[in-house]
């Protein structure tokens, strides 16, 4: 007998969590609670609820977690800058903390002795919705069937779910698409199929939120989008919630042929994978945030920041929300924040984000000193001749030594 008798799952009442349902009353002879998160995938939600009562669930959690998704992680996660690798906006990986938060909250609250997750053994994602319980829960109990079971293709599943009457609506006689697909507010993300030969184009008609740059309007989409305390308020002028930013933001992006990637990252469990990402809004974001902040930061406060940056996307990447060094760096990124006021506009235009204006309160540019016209005295360049010689002192000594080219 197992020890286990209540499990919450992670369930999106697609063909894998639906299996996994009756594979953990099968082999731990347990019940089963699951738990549904509208994270802005853009798919209904509520149908998962018939599904799961359909293989005999009783506890049913579904979910609208759009405003806390964006407010309380993309939008954090946006403050720092964030890019993995130099390209990738973690629209996967920032999700995760917040589903793992969740299991943890249904299971104290069910009285459950586990979670499980649908994550396979050669993904990212085991490791980042299992280190957010143990750091949530440190005694819980995760269960990741892929890891556990033989049902390791299409095939065994269906067959599975013959032999035990699961009911499913995405049999045989549909069309299956070559990709692996995962989908929020942020991003939606492709793997499999061609796609992993690094060298094949994607396919055209893959991309569901954007049209290709070259099918893009021929006349470029204006946007003003308002900044409070570094987050995104209001879009030309009509304020918004987070997750209405991030809608609004995906829509004329996509419109715009703005937000497609293909890149070959590195995977946290050793090895290399081709995937390719939309993310519209994000990209906007990305480029407003920087655009605001280059008027209204400090150079050695935003400077810090950018060395900060890529630690700050790996601890993201590889699970560690939860931790206390993103804790501390969020503070630090935060504590920066309180100026990164006003309104910063934006031209869209056949996949291309351009800046064409910033404005603040907050504003640290100062016109009368940066000008290239008569500055009345705002500015003595004489004092540039006593600063460039003292940074050349150790470069001078160095060349009377000989050591220097």
């Amino acid at each position: 007998m197992s020890d286990v008798k209540k499990v919450v799952l992670a369930y999106s009442g697609g063909l894998d969590t639906s299996v996994i349902v009756q594979w953990l009353k099968d082999t731990y002879d347990c019940e089963v609670v699951t738990f549904t998160a509208d994270l802005g995938q853009g798919e209904e939600v509520e149908p998962a609820r018939a599904k799961a009562e359909a293989l005999g669930v009783n506890e049913i959690y579904i979910e609208d977690l759009r405003e806390t998704f964006v407010r309380d992680y993309v939008f954090p996660m946006f403050r720092a800058n964030t890019v993995y690798e130099g390209e990738y906006l973690l629209g996967t990986s920032i999700a995760r903390p917040l589903i793992a938060r969740r299991l943890i909250e249904i299971a104290n609250e069910t009285g459950a002795d586990a979670i499980a997750h649908g994550a396979t053994g050669k993904g990212n994602d085991q490791v980042r919705f299992e280190l957010g319980a143990y750091a949530l829960k440190p005694g819980v109990k995760v269960i990741a069937p892929w890891r556990e079971w033989d049902l390791n293709s299409r095939e065994k599943l269906m067959a599975y779910c013959e032999e035990r009457n699961i009911p499913v609506d995405f049999s045989t006689n549909k069309k299956k698409s070559p990709y692996s697909m995962d989908a929020n507010l942020l991003h939606i993300s492709y793997e499999g199929g061609n796609l992993e030969d690094p060298w094949e184009e994607a396919e055209e008609d893959m991309w569901r939120w954007s049209v290709s740059p070259e099918a893009a309007p021929d006349q470029p989409t204006y946007i003003e989008l308002t900044y409070e305390r570094g987050d995104i308020t209001a879009i030309d002028g009509q304020p918004m919630k987070a997750h209405e930013v991030l809608s609004h933001l995906n829509k004329v992006g996509g419109e715009n042929g703005i937000g497609r990637l293909d890149i070959v990252e590195n995977r946290y469990v050793g090895m290399k994978s081709r995937g390719c990402y939309e993310t519209p809004g994000g990209t906007i974001m990305l480029r407003a945030h920087r655009a605001i902040e280059s008027i209204t930061l400090d150079r050695e406060a935003a400077h810090l920041k950018d060395e900060l940056m890529p630690k700050y996307a790996k601890v993201i990447y590889n699970g560690y929300w939860w931790s206390p060094e993103r804790e501390m760096l969020q503070v630090a990124i935060d504590n920066t924040q309180d100026v990164v006021n006003g309104v910063v506009r934006l031209k869209l235009y056949k996949g291309n984000v351009t800046v064409v204006g910033r404005k603040s309160d907050d504003s640290l540019f100062d016109a009368s000193i940066a000008t290239f016209e008569d500055d009345a005295g705002a500015y003595d360049q004489k004092d540039a001749e006593g600063f460039i010689k003292l940074n050349a002192l150790r470069l001078r000594i160095a060349a009377t030594k000989g050591r220097g080219e």
